[in-house]
């Protein structure tokens, strides 16, 4: 879905999906533009001690966002952490969950852009058309102080989420060759 497209199905919704979805749209937005005129090396690269990288990060958001739209439509059961023994997590497993914040070698940039946007879109369609007052029982686990969420607090997650990991995207495009989102 182009950012035109995105904006098409922003106007076509009002109200609260409306606010909604612009606040996702806006989001969403500011996350990609972090990574513009990015080389596929450049968008794996760690600019701080931390592990992010804009590419890893907007592949995280990905994830998130799709798991989180399944979530408002079949419940926790898609879950991947559902089921999960928190106290002795695997190494194999813990391995795996560091890819979901990596770009790796294989994967490249436009790839992963192209992949959230295939995402956006079905995230789109699924709030045009979900129930928000729908609550759904949370899957265990030690992040959630909650055992319920309706399906607008998990869009306002989605939300919060897509815009928490823009920041940390921007702090580490700005370490990286000093280009700024905003300002």
């Amino acid at each position: 879905m182009t950012e035109s497209t995105m904006a098409t199905v922003t106007t076509e919704l009002t109200g609260e999906r409306g606010d909604l979805l612009h606040s996702l749209t806006n989001a969403r937005h500011f996350l990609r533009f972090t990574a513009r005129d990015l080389t596929d090396e450049q968008a794996r690269t760690r600019t701080t001690v931390s592990e992010l990288t804009i590419g890893g990060l907007i592949k995280h958001v990905c994830a998130m966002e799709a798991q989180w739209a399944d979530f408002t439509v079949n419940g926790k059961a898609n879950m991947e952490w559902e089921g999960t023994d928190f106290s002795n997590i695997p190494p194999e497993v813990l391995a795996q969950f560091a890819q979901g914040f990596q770009m790796l070698p294989e994967e490249t940039l436009a790839g992963v852009l192209d992949r959230y946007a295939e995402i956006a879109a079905r995230t789109d369609e699924v709030l045009a058309g979900t129930d928000l007052d729908l609550v759904q029982e949370l899957p265990q686990a030690p992040w959630f102080t909650d055992t319920a969420w309706s399906n607008r607090r998990v869009f306002l997650h989605i939300i919060a989420e897509t815009a928490q990991h823009a920041g940390h995207a921007d702090i580490i495009r700005e370490s990286l060759d000093g280009a700024k989102s905003m300002g």
